[in-house]
């Protein structure tokens, strides 16, 4: 199979479900992924065996293998907490699916920033947004907003510290690269590789101001 990245859509690897998604250029889903309801940013990917419904994601989003995002919740309040109470049809061919329950469940979105990377095995609880530049240790459970450039990790996820300063951050955010186009992407990645996040904002910064 090729693995070759492509500006026309997605790479997807075998043994995928994909439903009501859209994949942006040069995104790509790992073998065995399951993505519901889902918006792919572009240069964003998601490793193997992720499940990931209702969510909103951003551009250069680095997901690992066996990550959950926007799991689905039961209904806790009522007399039971199975399925047949939503997924009637399932159970009686007379019956119809309770298609109120599953607009309240695609309506409780997760939203995640640009450049945020999701460790193996993390799980994202629905309705929680994760700030761009964000860091999601391995195994976390997020069940409360993370704001920019903050690495959280645990069960559940608290913050271990910030990825910068706060005035890097700011800096990073105003500079945007991820909004940049593929052609200057290309021009700057010598500097991607080289330098660190603040000599980086030095260069580009002073080249915007000319």
């Amino acid at each position: 199979m090729s693995k070759t990245l492509s500006p026309e859509g997605a790479l997807v690897h075998p043994d995928c479900t994909i439903t009501d998604s859209t994949l942006d250029a040069y995104t790509e889903v790992g073998r065995g992924s399951l993505l519901n309801n889902v918006s792919l940013g572009a240069y964003s990917y998601c490793a193997r065996g992720c499940d990931i419904s209702n969510a909103s994601i951003g551009k250069f989003v680095n997901i690992a293998a066996n990550v959950r995002i926007g799991p689905t919740d039961h209904p806790m309040d009522r007399a039971s907490l199975h399925h047949f109470l939503y997924r009637s049809d399932m159970y009686w061919p007379d019956e119809s699916p309770d298609d109120a329950f599953f607009d309240k469940r695609r309506a409780r979105r997760v939203t995640i920033g640009h450049d945020v990377w999701i460790g193996h095995g993390a799980i994202i609880r629905p309705e929680i947004t994760i700030g761009t530049g964000a860091v999601v240790g391995a195994g976390a459970v997020v069940t409360r907003d993370v704001a920019p450039y903050t690495i959280v990790v645990g069960v559940p996820a608290e913050k271990m510290r910030r990825r910068f300063p706060k005035q890097i951050a700011r800096r990073l955010t105003e500079l945007a690269w991820w909004d940049w186009d593929h052609d200057r992407l290309r021009m700057a990645l010598a500097d991607f590789r080289s330098l660190d996040a603040e000599a980086f904002l030095a260069k580009y910064e002073e080249m915007l101001l000319h």
